[in-house]
């Protein structure tokens, strides 16, 4: 759980990558949560 720049620094030094946490984002209720998911664009697999 990060919650803070300073643990979120000495993660990545530590090469962990996937995180989540109140730094990120508050909690949310589920129907919100979605709501947000839905809304952001999709990301693309671009291949050279």
């Amino acid at each position: 759980m990060v919650e803070t720049q300073v643990q979120l620094e000495y993660l990545n030094r530590q090469n962990i990558h996937l995180l989540q946490g109140y730094y990120f984002w508050k909690p949310m209720p589920y129907v919100a949560l979605v709501m947000l998911l839905l809304s952001k664009p999709k990301a693309r697999i671009v291949e050279e």
